[in-house]
């Protein structure tokens, strides 16, 4: 696991990289509770079952929001680039196949380096707009 901090505020944690291959407990809770992007690993052998649920609808407890990005590179090679609030470049990081990246806050940006590479992409939603959504750095 890489852990990559905010230059400027030194105690921020703005991205997360993991190497899925190498998780081997059971289940893993890969975002602090109190981000808005929530995952977890999980380790399942034959016969593992959970009880049937639905989520619920709720009343956000929060004023504002921030949309948080996670991509899980399925095939091929990807260069992350992890960038800090004020938009400077903090770090760039390798990513094979099953490496995961979580952007919760700061900048970042990706480039394919392989022929046909996958990656899945998810984020919070819902989806309001560019405009709502993002700055170009």
């Amino acid at each position: 696991m890489i852990k990559i901090y905010s230059n400027k505020k030194k105690s921020k944690l703005l991205h997360i990289i993991y190497n899925l291959k190498l998780i081997t407990k059971k289940r893993l809770d890969l975002c602090n509770e109190t981000f808005f992007l929530q995952s977890a690993c999980l380790n399942l052998n034959k016969g593992n079952k959970f009880l049937p649920h639905m989520h619920i609808w709720k009343k956000p407890r929060y004023q504002k929001t921030i949309s948080q990005e996670s991509w899980l590179v399925l095939r091929g090679k990807v260069l992350f680039y992890a960038y800090d609030i004020d938009g400077s470049l903090i770090k760039k990081v390798l990513l094979n196949q099953w490496s995961v990246t979580f952007t919760f806050e700061g900048g970042h940006t990706y480039e394919a380096l392989t022929k046909n590479t996958k990656v899945l992409e998810y984020k919070t939603g819902p989806y309001e707009g560019i405009k709502r959504d993002k700055v170009h750095i």
